[in-house]
């Protein structure tokens, strides 16, 4: 609750003089003819209207007064003169209304002087009142953490916010129409789960009391996504909400935004295929151009794509070849100076072993800095680094797998899903075995059981779509591009 100062109190007190006269501060519904925006682009074919919005400027001219209000991204010039209004509306004008307001009027359009589209006020009616001011100088605000707090001030008062969550909404939009018009069907798997799986990552728990069950938010929805492919339904997509209990970044976020897509018949290529057309072609419809800039960087997207292979970079640049053993990785590359212990927040002094898996993983922070210019394809990892990918057709120490990078971020990762049950049971045992203690799970049975019955060839694709919002919006910072970012509470602050 916010603090009572004088202008709080100060608009208080107006609901009380409200009251005495039986007019609502907060009404039910106001009945216009057309919106803000709808006026504007049709205000040479209307005459009168009934318009609302809220209440951002006043400005006092004696017995003419004009008042600006807003709705979305659009704002009108009102007019008001004492003769023309009712009594009631001079009294709710020049008594009650502040800054914040939301307001409804009825009245007659006309252009002034200067050609501003304007609304001469016959009445005025009050719809919500704000008991809260609004801040005078919220660009000058310093505090981030205040504006994720308060993002509701921070879309009213900023409109380079506003505009992130517009394009945001505009490419999810556009994501849906790409995959709809080529036969995919979207579909909605499980958010609790009773075994996590399809990725990496620390799950939240939580706990179902008529069932007496132990569950966990879903990391990845990958699983669920195959098991689909198993019952009939081809080409699948998802954009999902997904939750991992670890570290908060400027590029992690516990709680974030995957597209997931399958397509039977396909494989990693493919999926290489549908990452360039979705990603350039989200450019020529958002933008105009394949071209983007971010963080300083002009990249462009048009078609096709760099591909880069993982074996033959880590080959060329460190004499590292998959058969080698872990240590061996790790000696190689730090003689290179890569030092995988520093990466991985692990002291000299530790005695922490990293497994295959996880050394893998921070190889790749090594390579996201390298693809600044133009989109990558890093392809063919080393096959430790998917416990569900195919194995490479030409060399079983591989996976066809890839992960993409634009402007230093990695946005996705694909591969030709593992279909064979033999293969992934003995992948997931392998991945059991090096787990540690508590990221230990049990195997998900059911998945291996649906691969009994059949799964046909197929291609599998991941994006994260705050990461692509960012690169689209030129923000460096995850948290600006959900809405409402997990912070801690503002006690602890």
């Amino acid at each position: 609750m916010p603090e009572i100062n004088d202008q709080i109190l100060e608009r208080r007190n107006k609901i009380k003089l409200l009251e005495q006269k039986g007019i609502g501060a907060f009404v039910a519904s106001f009945k216009r003819t057309c919106s803000v925006p709808e006026c504007l682009k049709n205000f040479d074919q209307l005459k009168s209207v009934k318009l609302s919005g809220r209440l951002i400027a006043k400005r006092l001219h004696g017995k003419a007064s004009f008042l600006d209000i807003k709705e979305g991204s659009s704002k009108i010039q009102l007019y008001i003169r004492q003769e023309v209004i009712d009594e009631q509306s001079q009294w709710l004008f020049s008594d009650i209304l502040d800054i914040g307001d939301f307001i409804g009027v009825t009245g007659e359009l006309f252009k002034t002087r200067t050609g501003e589209p304007t609304v001469q006020v016959k009445s005025l009616h009050l719809l919500s009142k704000s008991l809260s001011p609004l801040p005078e100088k919220w660009h000058g605000l310093k505090d981030v953490e205040l504006r994720y707090r308060q993002r509701y001030l921070d879309l009213l008062s900023n409109e380079k916010v506003r505009e992130i969550f517009i394009t945001r909404s505009k490419i999810i939009t556009e994501i849906r129409s790409f995959f709809d018009s080529r036969d995919f069907l979207e579909v909605e798997t499980p958010m609790m789960q009773a075994i996590p799986g399809g990725a990496v990552g620390k799950p939240f728990k939580t706990h179902h009391n008529a069932l007496d069950l132990d569950l966990y938010l879903r990391i990845a929805p990958e699983l669920y996504l195959k098991r689909l492919i198993v019952g009939g339904l081809d080409r699948v997509y998802e954009i999902n909400r997904n939750f991992r209990n670890e570290g908060i970044s400027t590029r992690h976020s516990p709680e974030f935004t995957m597209l997931e897509a399958y397509s039977a018949y396909a494989d990693y290529n493919d999926m290489m295929d549908i990452c360039e057309e979705l990603i350039s072609g989200l450019a020529q419809k958002i933008l105009g151009k394949t071209e983007i800039t971010y963080q300083g960087k002009t990249i462009d997207l048009k078609r096709p794509w760099k591909r880069i292979s993982f074996a033959k970079l880590m080959k060329d640049n460190y004499d590292i070849d998959p058969q080698d053993s872990e240590s061996d990785w790790i000696l190689k590359l730090k003689k290179k100076g890569k030092d995988l212990h520093a990466l991985g927040g692990i002291t000299e002094g530790q005695k922490i072993k990293l497994s295959r898996s996880q050394i893998l993983n921070l190889i790749t922070e090594i390579f996201e800095p390298e693809s600044q210019d133009a989109p990558v394809f890093l392809i063919d990892w080393f096959a430790e680094s998917c416990p569900l990918a195919k194995r490479h057709r030409d060399n079983p120490l591989l996976a066809e797998r890839f992960e993409f990078f634009i402007g230093g971020l990695e946005i996705g990762n694909a591969y030709s899903e593992l279909n064979d049950p033999i293969a992934q049971r003995k992948s997931f045992e392998e991945e059991l075995k090096n787990a540690e203690a508590d990221e230990k799970r049990a195997i998900d049975e059911d998945y291996i059981n649906a691969l009994e019955h059949g799964m046909p060839p197929a291609g599998g694709l991941g994006i994260g779509i705050d990461r692509l919002i960012m690169l689209f919006t030129d923000t460096a910072s995850i948290r600006e591009v959900i809405l409402f970012p997990l912070l801690k509470p503002h006690d602890q602050v």
